[in-house]
């Protein structure tokens, strides 16, 4: 399974979609909200803003993570724990973009059950 790339169950490429704002919810609780997303093929992460949660912390989740969408609500699931994504690589928003950060993310999140 390639992490950088968005479920073909999950997302559609030949569908608008924007992310941004949506909630994130762990598999145990809501963690945040979507403050950026790519839909780049090979290359799609969300950013999520997890605000007071983690004292105003970012994370980046690859696009993989997440198992479900729901437009209504304005939701998304992902396939991890808030300890999980708490534990993460810290965001860098200097070196986000760098392929050798997102391989030490891709890592982190490639080696969890799930």
């Amino acid at each position: 399974m390639e992490l950088w790339d968005y479920r073909p169950d999950v997302y559609d490429r030949g569908q608008a979609l924007d992310l941004v704002g949506y909630h994130v919810q762990a598999t145990d609780g809501k963690i945040g909200s979507v403050d950026e997303a790519t839909y780049e093929v090979g290359e799609s992460y969300v950013i999520v803003d997890t605000g007071p949660w983690i004292f105003g912390k970012k994370v980046l989740l690859p696009a993989r993570l997440i198992t479900s969408i729901d437009p209504q609500e304005r939701n998304v699931f992902v396939s991890r724990t808030k300890a999980e994504i708490k534990e993460a690589p810290e965001f860098d928003t200097a070196r986000f973009k760098e392929p050798e950060y997102r391989t030490r993310v891709g890592d982190y999140y490639g080696r969890l059950p799930g």
